[in-house]
């Protein structure tokens, strides 16, 4: 196919979303280049093999290489473990610490995905008009707002719109998602067509780091009470990093009639508090750090759909600016809302925006 004038840089990992993404642009007469984040930081020697961040990071590397050879495009490496750590890693410590659940992805997709990793392709002399991802996820402008929106992908089994919200309008106007408007399995039977099969068969890595353990990065950490909502000391925990609200697993308590879940986590005290399931339930919470798509700022009351965890299902709600704040009422109480994580808002497949749960 003719080029259509356009260059496209796209973010390979590795993997088959982001291999076909490529293939996809490629197809569509566009000039592109694969480029590869440099993220591992052989500090964290205790961090497994594979999962998002990890040694396993050679193999990443290499497949990505694999995959632009195989489409015949350029492909470049570009080091950002000093952005990550500073960006990702920091900040993934700081929340534990603090009691908080963070959110790794969200972060690296604003600071250095569609961040840091631009700015240094530009700083690399490199001219281009889009960046693109094999997020599955869709972009379109409205000519009304003169604003760029950001959409759910058409399968909502794979739609990753959540960890998207706090993409800014520069950043969106220059982003190409090509996997939006497919399934999953689409995106496989391309890879092998294109002669990806290696990359169609590739299992996915769902985790930030593998097994979810995440005390190579936290680091060591001091020991304290589990207790109840009257303060009863029900038994001891190794560390604030290994709880989350709504987790039961591995809280390791025994002795009681029935399931105890995680409430809180208070830092200052050092302590996991649990109770039974539905005091795991919320009617209402605040968002601090909001990010805006549809429109510029929040100035009156609104009602849309809410989605407190990646994984949670989306919840009508209202959501009510306050003092410097967003106060959000749910139609029915949430399960595991979790200070740290992000909300995202949501009108029908529009993202509106969002912000951390405070």
């Amino acid at each position: 196919m003719e080029k259509n004038g356009k260059k496209v840089i796209v973010g390979l990992s590795g993997g088959v979303d982001s291999a076909v993404s490529a293939a996809l642009l490629k197809q569509q007469g566009y000039d592109v280049i694969g480029a590869t984040m440099k993220l591992w930081n052989k500090e964290y020697s205790n961090v497994q093999k594979s999962a998002c961040y990890g040694p396993g990071e050679k193999e990443d590397l290499e497949a990505a290489k694999r995959a632009a050879d195989i489409l015949g495009i350029e492909h470049m490496v570009l080091d950002l473990s000093g952005e990550y750590q500073k960006y990702v890693l920091d900040y993934f410590k700081e929340e534990y610490l603090a009691g908080r659940t963070p959110n790794p992805c969200v972060m690296c997709n604003q600071k250095i995905k569609f961040g840091y990793l631009v700015e240094k392709i530009v700083e690399a002399g490199v001219k281009f008009d889009y960046f693109a991802t094999g997020h599955y996820a869709r972009v379109s402008y409205d000519e009304y707002k003169k604003r760029y929106l950001l959409l759910r992908g058409k399968d909502e089994k794979k739609d990753q719109s959540y960890f998207l919200y706090r993409l800014s309008q520069e950043q969106l106007g220059r982003a190409l998602f090509p996997l939006g408007n497919f399934k999953k399995e689409e995106v496989r039977q391309m890879a092998r067509e294109w002669g990806l099969n290696e990359f169609a068969e590739k299992e996915e890595s769902q985790d930030f780091i593998e097994g979810g353990d995440y005390s190579s990065i936290v680091g060591e950490q001091k020991p304290g009470d589990i207790v109840d909502n009257s303060g009863k000391v029900l038994g001891t925990h190794k560390g604030l990093s290994n709880f989350t609200i709504g987790q039961r697993r591995g809280i390791d308590i025994g002795g009681l009639s029935e399931p105890y879940y995680v409430i809180d986590i208070d830092a200052c005290k050092n302590r996991v508090v649990v109770g039974k399931k539905e005091e795991a339930f919320s009617d209402s919470f605040f968002v601090i750090n909001t990010n805006w798509i549809a429109f510029e700022k929040l100035d009156k009351e609104i009602k849309a759909k809410v989605r407190t965890r990646s994984s949670s299902e989306l919840v009508d709600c209202k959501i009510i600016p306050e003092g410097g704040k967003i106060r959000v009422e749910l139609s029915k109480p949430c399960f595991a809302v979790a200070k740290g994580q992000s909300a995202v808002f949501y009108a029908d497949d529009v993202v509106l925006g969002g912000g951390i749960i405070d």
